[in-house]
């Protein structure tokens, strides 16, 4: 007797034994849950907190150099306009000084 061969003429093959088995409706899935009754609000607030830490962790020295970048362009182009209103006024003091002395 071989293994090809089974003693027995009535083993069914795996089409039979597959035309056999029972017919079930497909199982449906769950409905999804809400998302907010899922998470409470003290996790999402802890969350909040946890992203924000690791964004200013990670984008504030960013944010530092930026700002100062800002300040530095900010404070020399006041710096440029100031002194050119000085140098107008002490000009204009000058001129009128100098019309003064010339009336009297």
């Amino acid at each position: 007797m071989s293994v090809a061969e089974p003693a027995d003429g009535d083993v069914p093959v795996l089409t039979q034994v597959f035309e056999d088995l029972p017919v079930e409706a497909p199982a449906t899935p769950p409905a999804p849950a809400e998302p907010a009754a899922l998470v409470d609000q003290d996790a999402l607030d802890a969350l909040a907190d946890q992203l924000e830490r690791g964004l200013l962790e990670r984008l504030g020295p960013e944010i530092d150099r930026a700002t100062a970048r800002a300040l530095n362009g900010v404070r020399a182009e006041l710096t440029v306009s100031v002194m050119q209103i000085v140098r107008e006024s002490v000009t204009a003091a000058v001129a009128q000084a100098l019309r003064g002395q010339k009336k009297g």
